[in-house]
């Protein structure tokens, strides 16, 4: 029986090495003006600069949830932090960006290990579907926290120092948490782990990083380029492959009878579609605070603070909630706050106060934090302790195909009610007015280059376009939430506020298999 001091002392570990990854995966957009003129990458190699952490990471997600599950969680991420600080250095300090999208690749390799390790160690820790409830939603504020410092973080070294300081700053930190760790931790993995299968894995790596490859630049080239085509195609042939081979064997990676179960699907499917939106509007305002409202990187990053704090109460305050309103209820709270919110930012303009803004950003928070909390409580408590690796993986590897597709779908109905609202005024020259449409940074850099009478006019017009396209994608995410709100109401309908422990037999069996459980059946 592990302390009880000990098991809060495995959470702080472990929301340590959460906020760790979370920072890293948003300051390298703040890092990017300076990396570019620092390196002068070309535009394909700078696409692949920015993409293949993401890449990496999504593809072994659950490769890497399966190899804790069998030679020890704790193992894992204490030796998948090594490898980020290492990792994390190499990316400092690329000379070239050859060796910076290598050292970028390993970084998403260490990071994947990381990831469902977290988790599947907290599910291991807290048997007791309270404190275990409660422990998941620590981890999930946390975690959010950490998405809304990386801006900070980084604008306040970016100001001092040069691009790789962002990445240098990760070394110190992890090794203070492999210390803390190594002392901590306790560990756990599935006693009966069965064989790795040889023909899953790459089998799931190659659908994973293929989908989010086509889905990516479908955003950018078109759904009918011929590189969009042949990803999609592979991507869904090794899935299905994939999903086929699972079905048949004793030991599969992921057991995709999950998936038939409606609580672990709705689960799911409210974390995707959540991530999805979430991940859209940040990309989106991003771009309206520093290219519209002309405000630094730091001055952004302090602006969207509110929402990290108020996804770190909502995820504190969600297992209460739950014990109040259920599990259904308070997933579909979460969803229509987060509709709220959307339409809220639809009402952003040029010169809109501050005060609105932080009503929006903290609403949209504790939408998030309610939502993430309780679906990823739900996939933890669906399956037994021993597979909580490669449950965990799931759940990660649906938030990182969800970011993918809603920075591409929101992110291409963004792009084109710009182009389609975009009235270019008189004095731009013909040639430069594909430029101008491409994206608002774009006209901006044209209208650096205009006399200043047109320059001024180029610039009202690619703001006022944008705006408009703001609200056109803005919308559309509320709508969106607004009908998975409605949703979950039926799909996490009769699950339990307190989901009792799924064990294994001595054959490795479930004894209480989540179809038995109210709630958890088709």
């Amino acid at each position: 029986m592990i302390s009880s001091s000990r098991r809060w002392g495995t959470l702080v570990v472990a929301c340590l090495a959460v906020v760790l990854l979370s920072i890293d995966l948003t300051v390298l957009h703040l890092a990017a003006p300076k990396l570019v003129q620092d390196m002068r990458p070309s535009a394909t190699q700078f696409l692949w600069i920015v993409d293949v952490y993401g890449f990496a990471l999504a593809g072994l997600l659950v490769t890497m949830g399966n190899v804790g599950d069998r030679i020890g969680r704790r193992k894992l991420l204490l030796v998948g932090l090594v490898a980020f600080a290492g990792a994390s250095a190499l990316t400092a300090y690329a000379p070239t960006p050859e060796l910076l999208i290598a050292a970028r690749a390993l970084l998403g390799v260490a990071g994947a290990t990381v990831m469902p390790s977290t988790l599947s160690i907290i599910r291991n820790v807290f048997t007791s579907p309270r404190e275990r409830a409660t422990a998941v939603g620590i981890w999930s504020s946390v975690s959010a926290l950490g998405f809304a410092l990386g801006p900070v973080v980084g604008g306040v070294l970016l100001d001092h120092f040069w691009w790789g300081s962002v990445f240098l700053v990760n070394v110190p930190v992890a090794a203070l948490i492999v210390v803390a760790g190594a002392l901590v931790l306790p560990e756990s993995r599935n006693p009966r782990p069965g064989r790795l299968d040889l023909v899953s894995v790459p089998l799931s790596i190659a659908g994973v990083i293929a989908v989010i490859y086509a889905v990516k630049n479908a955003a950018h080239d078109g759904l009918t380029a011929p590189g969009v085509l042949v990803a999609a195609a592979v991507g869904v042939a090794a899935l299905t492959l994939f999903v086929r081979r699972q079905r048949r064997l004793a030991e599969p990676l992921i057991d995709v009878r999950l998936f038939h179960h409606r609580a672990f699907s709705g689960a799911v499917g409210a974390n995707v579609v959540c991530v999805f939106s979430m991940l859209a509007a940040s990309l989106t305002f991003a771009q309206y605070f520093q290219l519209v409202l002309g405000w630094s990187p730091l001055a952004s990053g302090l602006a969207s603070l509110p929402g990290g704090l108020g996804a770190a109460v909502g995820g504190a305050l969600a297992s209460p909630l739950v014990g109040l309103l259920g599990r259904a209820r308070v997933v579909a709270l979460g969803l229509a706050l987060g509709a709220v919110a959307f339409v809220l930012y639809s009402g952003f303009g040029t010169d809109t106060g501050y005060p609105y803004m932080l009503l929006a950003m903290v609403v949209a928070g504790f939408g998030n934090g309610f939502t993430f909390a309780v679906t990823g409580d739900t996939i933890l408590a669906s399956v037994p302790r021993e597979r909580a690796g490669a449950a965990s993986a799931i759940a990660e590897t649906g938030q990182e195909m969800g970011g993918a597709l809603g920075i591409a779908v929101l992110g291409s109905v963004l792009n084109g009610a710009y182009r389609d609202g975009l009235h270019l005024p008189s004095g731009v020259p013909g040639q430069l007015a594909g430029q101008v449409g491409e994206s608002l940074g774009g006209a901006l850099e044209i209208a650096a280059t205009l006399p200043a009478q047109v320059a001024d006019a180029l610039v009202r017009a690619a703001r006022l376009a944008f705006l408009e396209g703001m609200r056109t994608t803005l919308v559309t995410g509320a709508a969106l939430l607004a009908v998975l709100a409605v949703a979950v109401l039926f799909a996490l309908r009769g699950v339990p506020r307190e989901i009792p422990e799924v064990v294994l037999d001595d054959a490795g069996h479930a004894e209480d298999e989540p179809a038995t459980v109210p709630g958890f059946g088709k």
